[in-house]
């Protein structure tokens, strides 16, 4: 084993030793290309300097409006209001967040209908939260609201007849709690279902959402009512 270990070192040594030789000097070459020496054009600076659009000037800031004034001094004085709480900036940073998004969710609640605002109360010869449409003379109390033109009445206890309606026809399973949207998949008629849509829709803008109605207005709605029983 000795002895080819000597053997394998003695070769790598011839190997090297013959490398070494056959490997030739470097030889430096002289660069004989002549050089040109560049003289710069006075005359050439002269006409380019004197280019204004060669001109790099900084301009001079803007003086800042009222706007802007009032916009620095208003963070200003929040930053030291927050601060003087004992909030730090990435504190008043996260606050500021919190309520642009909070604003943000409100702008997309509304928007989608599911902020409405609260129906004006009225006089109603009976409380709206405890009504059963099974014990409502609906002919005399439309009349009535008409006779006083409370028109958004008139539209309300328009619904609520048809709801009656519905419910004596067995189309619906009329309950105190339940909602207009589960009266309107409980219609399996899709001619009665479209109806109902319609006149749930009229209903809620003028009940819910304040829409306001005057006489002619509730003409054009009893009309969509008086179409919507001819199809039961």
């Amino acid at each position: 084993m000795k002895r080819l270990f000597v053997v394998l070192f003695c070769l790598f040594s011839v190997v090297i030793a013959f490398a070494q030789k056959s490997k030739k000097p470097a030889v430096l070459k002289k660069d004989s290309t002549a050089i040109t020496v560049q003289h710069f054009n006075d005359a050439a600076i002269k006409k380019y300097a004197a280019d204004p659009e060669f001109q790099y000037v900084e301009g001079q800031k803007a003086e800042p409006s009222w706007w802007d004034r009032f916009w620095y001094w208003f963070w200003q004085w929040l930053g030291d209001l927050l601060s003087s709480a004992g909030l730090s900036h990435p504190s008043i940073k996260y606050i500021l967040v919190g309520l642009a998004a909070i604003g943000g969710l409100f702008l997309i609640l509304k928007s989608a209908g599911l902020l409405k605002r609260t129906a004006k109360k009225v006089s109603l010869p009976y409380q709206e939260s405890l009504e059963n449409i099974h014990e409502i003379d609906f002919d005399s109390e439309i009349e009535n609201a008409i006779a006083l033109r409370n028109f958004r009445l008139a539209v309300r206890l328009q619904y609520l007849k048809c709801l009656k309606q519905l419910s004596d026809a067995g189309l619906i399973n009329w309950q105190i709690d339940k909602t207009n949207t589960a009266y309107y998949y409980e219609l399996t008629n899709p001619v009665q279902r479209e109806a109902f849509g319609s006149i749930t829709r009229r209903f809620e803008y003028v009940w819910y959402g304040d829409f306001p109605i005057d006489e002619h207005a509730f003409g054009n709605i009893n009309v969509l009512f008086q179409q919507f029983k001819t199809k039961l």
